[in-house]
């Protein structure tokens, strides 16, 4: 496969991620929304290429959320699905070896949630509607 998995840094929110983002049209997460650069962010890439990004959120609890899974709308090769899956088993493995026993994720999209359930993922809730309070 030849993928290899980093950490985000300060500069890919705004330098690869906000694009991504944008390129599938919706809109990015505040910066301040997401958890720390550097314990919580993971990129996938190919031969210096970035393909896909995700964030784990850690609770006080034995459960991570996995949020914001986003790639780049560019890479057309055929091994796009196997490197989104290499970054969804990156992250959880990462959650598990920190302490995590489960991990939560809610999906709109059917074919990331295919990828998901392939991944080890079971479905749990359909149809439901995110809502979210600034303070």
């Amino acid at each position: 496969m030849g993928f290899q998995a980093r950490f985000l840094t300060e500069n890919d929110y705004d330098n690869i991620l906000c694009g991504w983002w944008s390129d599938w049209r919706w809109t990015p997460p505040s910066k301040d929304f997401l958890p720390d650069n550097g314990n919580g962010g993971v990129i996938v890439s190919k031969d210096g290429t970035d393909i896909c990004a995700g964030y784990l959120y850690f609770t006080n609890s034995k459960a991570v959320w996995v949020e914001f899974v986003v790639s780049n709308i560019n890479y057309k090769d055929k091994d796009r699905k196997q490197a989104i899956m290499f970054l969804v088993d990156t992250l959880t493995e990462y959650a598990k070896l920190n302490g995590a026993k489960y991990a939560y994720v809610s999906l709109k999209s059917q074919p990331l949630i295919n990828k998901f359930i392939e991944c080890g993922f079971q479905q749990g809730s359909v149809g439901c509607t995110e809502l979210i309070k600034t303070l």
